[in-house]
């Protein structure tokens, strides 16, 4: 479920999805274990007596975090003190920053919901707690295609999953006041053609339109999560990482393609590390305070989003007919 920088070369459109091995299982338990045991004292390595560390004692899970900006967002929070468990379509790809970072991870495959309910069910019975969880994994692809859900894929990787995802962990997520950021995108602006009643984008399909449609989705999932839970403590926030320099471009067959693929990258995209750079200042400050819960953002600054971005009222009915796709 490597969605940041996805697809890899074992793309979802080639089909080849690599699910969790009982080597790499074992390779993890120990790290899981260590997890699971984390006492309010020991959950990350310390600061000086002297300074407070706002990650001390945190737990950040990051989907998408195999490669690209999840990746980069994962070494980040680790080096200021963070406690991350990363998340990833690839096993291989996932062990290799796991092992890197020393930290416990776990495959799942968005483009299945039942991986998704697998998934929920692990963090919870592994985690002590959830404070923040970060939805990060996302993909762009080049032919319509249904899900074994019967749903449009991108819809489902980045909107559908993620959804159902923080809805399986939702009173986790209160009881630790967690903050819940989405990773969104400028492309709300410039490709979404948004409706309502076609989620699954049957009418009038391009590659563009599905993502910009996506990640839309991402800004109104925000916008009624904070509507819904602010008052019971949850903080989020959705935020453009900029036009990142990873592997989105992969299975596309337009200009995007051809951006990502050529020399052109290096003028026009920024590194996965700059990228990172909002995710993690979210991730390690304070709502209320550092940023504001319920808005977009943008090198850490709210950023003007779409008019159908801020439609409270689609909102709701997005949150509504996810719902029921997810059988919630």
């Amino acid at each position: 479920m490597t969605y940041s920088g996805y697809p890899s070369p074992d793309s979802l459109a080639a089909g080849t999805w690599l699910r969790v091995t009982k080597t790499a299982d074992a390779d993890n338990l120990g790290l899981r274990r260590r997890v699971r045991s984390l006492s309010l004292g020991s959950l990350s390595s310390r600061t000086d007596s002297c300074e407070v560390n706002p990650l001390d004692n945190k737990i950040v899970v990051i989907t998408g975090a195999s490669d690209g900006i999840g990746a980069e967002a994962a070494r980040k929070l680790v080096a200021i003190g963070a406690t991350v468990v990363v998340v990833g379509r690839s096993a291989r790809k996932t062990l290799r920053v796991a092992n890197e970072l020393h930290c416990a991870s776990y495959v799942a495959d968005f483009s299945e919901l039942d991986d998704v309910r697998r998934l929920a069910l692990e963090l919870r019975r592994d985690l002590p707690r959830i404070d923040v969880l970060a939805n990060n994994a996302g993909g762009v692809f080049a032919q319509r295609a249904l899900t074994v859900d019967g749903h449009e894929k991108t819809m489902q990787v980045n909107h559908l999953a993620p959804f159902l995802l923080t809805n399986l962990l939702l009173d986790v997520l209160i009881e630790n006041r967690a903050s819940v950021i989405n990773t969104s995108s400028v492309a709300h602006r410039l490709f979404a053609k948004f409706d309502i009643n076609d989620l699954d984008v049957a009418n009038n399909y391009s590659q563009l339109k599905a993502y910009g449609n996506s990640k839309l989705e991402n800004i109104l999932f925000t916008k009624e999560l904070h509507r819904r839970y602010e008052g019971q403590g949850i903080s989020t926030a959705a935020f453009h990482p900029g036009n990142v320099a990873t592997n989105l471009g992969h299975d596309t067959d337009s200009l995007v393609r051809y951006v990502y693929r050529t020399p052109l990258r290096k003028l026009v995209l920024i590194s996965s590390a700059k990228g990172a750079d909002t995710l993690v200042w979210l991730a390690s400050t304070a709502s209320g305070s550092a940023w504001q819960s319920g808005e977009y953002y943008y090198k850490r600054k709210i950023h003007r989003a779409s008019n159908q971005a801020n439609d409270a009222t689609l909102a709701k009915e997005l949150w509504e007919k996810s719902s029921t796709l997810c059988a919630l």
